[in-house]
């Protein structure tokens, strides 16, 4: 991870989460994959009105997480170290309203990722989906080769079982990025 200030200068936190959670009630419980710094953690722990579960697989993170959100009295944050590839997230099936998986599906086996943020949403819950875009040079992410496009997510996002989905401009709030929302 780069610099948290460099990090956090590629987003809208707050206006990407608007997007990628547009029309949906604010949800109760909510799990992200890869939190990192917390970036995305700490204004959707202000939208949801349940428990945040923030999973990374680096410590140093987690940490970060936590003391962020003791610093600003947030108290619906749960920061947990959890490699979520080789072990899952440990949720409950259908326990989760809303599954945030941003940053990360360049990774291997992308399709089981989603297929464990399908196991723990519940009836009706979303999928939200964010990468760096993979048509254009940016300032970070990982090799331009390595990124998937838009359609390779639709495709993945389908084979791990969900209902439907469909692509969300990102350009406003997160111009290196595209998204994508999708239903159980």
């Amino acid at each position: 991870m780069p610099a948290e200030d460099y990090w956090a200068s590629f987003f809208d936190a707050h206006m990407a989460l608007r997007l990628l959670m547009d029309g949906e009630t604010p949800p109760d419980d909510v799990v992200e994959f890869g939190c990192g710094y917390g970036t995305f953690t700490l204004p959707a722990a202000e939208r949801a009105s349940g428990v945040v579960t923030a999973l990374d697989i680096e410590p140093d993170m987690v940490a970060a997480v936590r003391d962020k959100a003791a610093q600003l009295g947030i108290d619906n944050i749960r920061a947990e170290m959890r490699d979520f590839i080789a072990q899952g997230t440990g949720l409950t099936d259908g326990s989760q309203a809303h599954a945030m998986v941003y940053n990360l599906l360049h990774l291997e086996r992308p399709v089981d990722l989603l297929i464990e943020a399908r196991r723990v949403l519940r009836v009706g819950g979303r999928l939200s989906v964010m990468h760096w875009r993979s048509d254009i040079p940016t300032p970070r992410g990982p090799p331009l080769a390595m990124r998937p496009s838009p359609d390779q997510c639709k495709a993945w996002i389908a084979e791990a079982g969900f209902a439907g989905s469909h692509i969300v401009d990102l350009r406003a709030a997160c111009p290196f990025h595209f998204g994508f929302i999708a239903t159980c």
